[in-house]
């Protein structure tokens, strides 16, 4: 990260990338952002410029001349698409920071999706709900309830004014609500938005989908807030149990014995049936938060089932062997193996020894000096 403190011109106005107030700073990596000040720049390097600064030089410099209306056509084509593609990172980073509890950081991504989304879709578009979803979200962990109201209220009445609006937006929408209601104490208000959430997130994905499962998460954790324990605790197995089996597919795909190629001739390549669904940098970040937090109240728990903490030991094991970080891997793998015994699941049990065969199998990462 540099700056210069000379970049600003007199009778140019530019403004800050994160207040839009006066900006007196240049990043000198790229040279098309200002900031008004250092505190500023290094907010925005943190939550988003490090990832995009060298992106923004081509669609933020003046557009050289072009004779024909053919390349002038190919250009726009060129930079839309990678004004998309820039959608999806800053949104992807912006929500990979709030499951990682990183909510300052996260406002500079969402700002610029935001940002961008009003460049390619208008101001009233569906598609900038996302972008006001991860700023209120970012408020309500910042604390600033009436700020996140704001982002809200705006997500919603576009959601509103919009019939076509997908499931998986409305579904967001209503989870967010649901944490404002939670972070007010509005407990009853709370569930009643986190069950909007789960109805739109299983019409769109199915009730046993990673995308569904965050709405069962909160919703356990505002009974569990109330004392409801009973009702917690079923919500959190079924969490575990849906990350476990995402999981366990992920490492049976990736850990498969290639099929042996028979008779003669050229090798023909046969698309397997079963695909492997990956996770995004947001969908890991939310494992590592989900799984670690359902970890951590399984260990503390009085009386709680063996089972319990077997089933979350081993899927973090298999979360951190997706990871590629096999020592951590090993780590809860032992875990499970330990918390197994108390449970009479020979499946399970099974399971876990194999999973742990998977890991002697892979080598040890290089240790450092």
């Amino acid at each position: 990260m540099t700056l210069n403190p000379l970049a600003n011109p007199k009778g140019v106005n530019l403004l800050c990338e994160l207040c839009q107030k006066p900006a007196f700073i240049q990043c000198t990596k790229c040279r098309v952002t200002y900031y008004c000040g250092v505190e500023h720049q290094k907010a925005d390097w943190l939550g988003i410029h490090e990832k995009v600064c060298q992106n923004l030089i081509s669609l933020r410099q003046n557009e050289p001349f072009l004779a024909s209306e053919e390349e002038r056509q190919n250009r726009q084509r060129q930079l839309l698409h990678k004004k998309k593609a820039m959608i999806d990172l800053t949104r992807t980073t912006g929500q990979k920071l709030l499951f990682e509890g990183k909510h300052e950081q996260a406002v500079p991504a969402a700002m610029q999706s935001l940002r961008f989304a009003i460049d390619v879709h208008g101001l009233a578009s569906i598609e900038l709900v996302p972008s006001y979803l991860i700023l209120g979200e970012a408020s309500i962990g910042l604390g600033r309830l009436s700020q996140a109201e704001e982002y809200l209220a705006q997500a919603q009445w576009t959601v509103l004014k919009t019939p076509e609006c997908s499931n998986s937006i409305k579904s967001r929408l209503y989870r967010n609500l649901g944490l404002l209601h939670a972070a007010k104490g509005e407990y009853d208000e709370s569930l009643r938005q986190l069950a909007n959430d789960i109805y739109h997130a299983s019409e769109e994905f199915g009730t046993d989908d990673i995308r569904t499962s965050g709405g069962y998460f909160h919703m356990g954790n505002v009974f569990y807030r109330q004392g409801r324990i009973d009702i917690a605790d079923s919500l959190y197995r079924q969490v575990t149990d849906i990350w476990y089996t995402h999981l366990y597919k992920i490492v049976k795909i990736r850990t498969r014995t290639p099929a042996t190629p028979k008779g003669i001739g050229p090798l023909i390549s046969e698309t397997s049936e079963e695909e492997e669904e990956g996770l995004d940098e947001a969908q890991e970040a939310e494992a590592v938060q989900v799984l670690n937090a359902l970890y951590d109240l399984r260990e503390h728990q009085p009386n709680r089932q063996p089972q319990d903490l077997a089933t979350v030991c081993h899927a973090l094991a298999m979360l951190y062997f997706v990871l590629m970080d096999i020592n951590k891997a090993k780590e809860f793998g032992r875990k499970a193996v330990v918390a197994s015994e108390g449970h009479p699941d020979d499946n399970l049990s099974r399971s876990i020894v194999e999973f742990m065969k998977t890991c002697d199998r892979v080598p040890a990462p290089p240790t450092k000096d």
